[in-house]
């Protein structure tokens, strides 16, 4: 082993430790990655950034921003409230239908973006079906996750392998080149499911809002007394908010009112409050204020004809995705009170404000129901089980549609190069107002585009330094004597468990060049192998690291093992089955001429 290769297979330990942990964001990871790789020369400045200049980018961002007109227009939501209107309230027939267009939506868009669209009104539906949203919502992120190896442009891995095997002096895939194998797929995943999956599934009673975010404990009803020191004092910052007791509504006569810099405190006003019993018995004194007894919150304790409470949903898409509520200014930029954060299982009640917000985490907030409802136009923050008529416009959504299905139309026939076709229909929609350039922006991952590109960078390294041929090397001694499907196997394996700590994409772009490698030393077709590598990164359901999974997470009240339970054995079936069948449309080795 030379100097070059260890040093590349040490950054990558790094980097797959780094992305496991979270602690960095995976962009600043892969931005430190391309650092190292040209301060020790191993990459040229061209190479490390060859990456980001690629058609790649510009498929994915292009799809992005269709997908923000397709929400944006309100197609996605009306299809998603049809489709669960139609499945009516039968268990059967709701979950196979929700899976099935979960799946055909999912094979040519974003599967975090179907989950994400889906996910509202299948809570919605659930509870008026008075079914446990746990028994759909894995299987609605699993569906999306399935519906993605059915088209070149159903996942962003699928686009990055495509590109890369480009590079590396293959054709690149076709639109519908993997279509009838990611069909099987989809259908034996969603067997698995109908027949033993969903007998897996937890069932997790839906309680209140306030008993699921376990509120009472940290929620009293006080009385101001005469001479308390709170009289007079504005609502929105009295020394009750000083201490970390958060206001959430005052009761004065028969009047209901919101705590804001324009309500002052009054002698016998009752308060709703929130923060920790313990520290309020200890002020009391001070704060002239008596604790009422036997105080019994329910939801409607936090509600009135004005003021609601609902749960909203972090999507990838979200402008407070590692950022705090106080950095943000979310009370005052929103009009809303965030009471508690749910987050992998458990509520997060205590220095609320001061927490670093992830994708994934549910806020349950309080407020006027109009500014509960103005949450529908941001595109990161999703209401949870709110079912109403979607904001639809017909004109651009026709535009869109026709424009989305000209660019696959198109790039599958090969009279434009994909980039192009694609490039071309975001343009438009943006031309004719379908959406606007400013929330274009805001619709596109730019943390997977940087991914992306520089996980493209880091195949490049392996490659140069030999570290891919190393690997591929010990690989195929080890698995050769079993026969070159075996070999495949390997690699199939092992990408299925980078897929756990890493993203997929780049999963399967650090296997890749050794992949092929190993194919080349091996005489078997390269191509087979990058398509198996390619597959293997959308098969894995072992655990929710999954964006779409992480999605569902917090909605769906999942533990991780739940997870484990319903996802290893479909993971293990996915992987005999693609391993059977792929050489059936890919031969494991290459035409003879």
């Amino acid at each position: 082993m030379t100097l070059p290769i260890a040093f590349v297979l040490i950054l990558l330990l790094i980097a797959i430790a780094l992305f496991a942990t979270e602690r960095i964001s995976v962009d600043i990871v892969t931005f430190l990655l391309l650092i190292a790789l040209v301060t020790t020369g191993i990459l040229l400045p061209g190479e490390a950034f060859e990456g980001f200049s690629s058609d790649i980018i510009i498929i994915l961002g292009a799809i992005f921003v269709i997908s923000g007109a397709l929400q944006e227009t309100g197609v996605l939501d009306l299809l998603g409230a049809r489709i669960l209107k139609l499945a009516g309230t039968n268990p059967n027939r709701l979950l196979l239908l929700l899976m099935a267009s979960t799946c055909g939506v999912s094979a040519f868009m974003n599967n975090t973006t179907v989950t994400a669209m889906f996910l509202p009104p299948t809570v919605g539906v659930a509870r008026r079906a008075k079914l446990s949203a746990s028994r759909l919502l894995m299987p609605l992120a699993f569906a999306s996750i399935l519906g993605g190896t059915c088209t070149l442009i159903g996942t962003s891995t699928n686009v990055a392998v495509s590109g890369y095997i480009k590079k590396a002096g293959m054709p690149e895939l076709g639109m519908f080149e993997i279509t009838p194998m990611g069909l099987i797929i989809a259908g034996v995943g969603i067997a698995y499911l109908m027949l033993v999956g969903k007998r897996l599934l937890p069932e997790r009673a839906d309680a209140s809002l306030t008993s699921n975010y376990a509120m009472r404990e940290y929620v009293s009803e006080i009385i101001i007394l005469p001479n308390s020191p709170l009289i007079g004092q504005k609502s929105y910052d009295s020394d009750l908010n000083v201490l970390e007791f958060q206001i959430l509504k005052i009761i004065r006569g028969a009047d209901e009112l919101l705590p804001d810099r324009n309500v002052q405190l009054a002698e016998g006003d009752t308060l709703l409050v929130e923060g920790k019993a313990d520290t309020l018995m200890k002020v009391k004194k001070i704060e002239g204020i008596e604790i009422k007894p036997e105080f019994s919150l329910k939801d409607v304790a936090l509600q009135s004809a004005q003021v609601r409470i609902a749960e909203v949903l972090l999507t990838p898409q979200s402008e407070v995705h590692g950022r705090t509520l106080r950095q943000v200014n979310f009370r005052q930029h929103y009009g809303l009170t965030t009471l508690a954060i749910y987050r992998s299982g458990q509520s997060l009640r205590e220095q609320v404000a001061d927490t670093v917000l992830r994708v994934g985490d549910l806020l349950l907030v309080q407020g006027e129901g109009e500014r509960i409802e103005g949450l529908r136009t941001h595109p990161g923050m999703s209401l949870i089980g709110e079912v109403s008529e979607p904001l639809y416009h017909p004109r651009k959504g026709l535009l869109t549609i026709l424009f989305f299905g000209a660019a696959v139309l198109i790039g599958a026939l090969g009279l434009v190069p994909l980039s192009i076709a694609f490039l071309s229909a975001a343009v438009l929609t943006i031309l004719l107002r379908c959406i606007s350039v400013e929330r274009a922006y805001e619709f596109v991952d730019w943390r997977l585009l940087v991914l992306i590109g520089g996980m493209t960078a880091f195949g490049t390294a392996m490659d140069k330094t030999g570290a891919a041929d190393y690997l591929a090397s010990l690989v195929v001694q080890w698995f050769a004597p079993f026969g070159v499907l075996a070999v495949l196997g390997g690699f199939f394996v092992l990408t299925v468990l980078l897929t756990q700590p890493m993203s997929n994409a780049a999963a399967a772009l650090v296997v890749l060049p050794v992949a092929i490698s190993a194919a080349h030393q091996l005489g078997a077709n390269e191509r087979t192998f990058a398509i198996g590598i390619m597959l293997a990164a959308s098969v894995s359901f072992i655990t929710p690291f999954e964006p779409s999974c992480i999605l569902v997470y917090g909605p769906g009240k999942y533990r991780f093992l739940d997870f484990v339970k319903v996802g290893l054995g479909l993971t293990l079936l996915l992987t005999v089955t693609v391993l059977l069948l792929i050489q059936v449309f890919w031969p494991l080795y290459p035409a003879k001429l």
